[in-house]
């Protein structure tokens, strides 16, 4: 996805989160009105490992725990103006990017 964003000639900026972690102010003003479920890595072994119930856990807890352990965080995440996805999602990474090819 990097490549092809570089091929596109899009502007972006990486970061690396496991080495410059979110605060959880950074992280609450990325997600905006974004829900902190839709970029926790549920999948992940770090959550697995936790034994989270995904209908009760609350946007506050799943930002808590993303804070303290970054494997937490879907990635990678892409934030474009107001609006933030997991770039693995090809559909929004369509309607974000017209030349994207799902």
């Amino acid at each position: 996805m990097k490549a092809w964003l570089s091929q596109a000639d899009v502007n972006f900026e990486e970061r690396d989160f496991f080495k410059d972690e979110f605060s959880e102010e950074e992280l609450r003003e990325l997600l905006g009105d974004t829900p902190p479920a839709d970029i926790f890595s549920w999948r992940s072994p770090s959550a697995r490992t936790l034994k989270l119930d995904r209908e009760k856990e609350s946007p506050d807890e799943l930002i808590r725990l993303m804070v303290e352990q970054p494997r937490l965080v879907r990635r990678p995440l892409i934030h474009t103006g107001d609006r933030l996805f997991v770039g693995t999602d090809k559909a929004a990474m369509a309607e974000a990017f017209p030349g994207y090819k799902l």
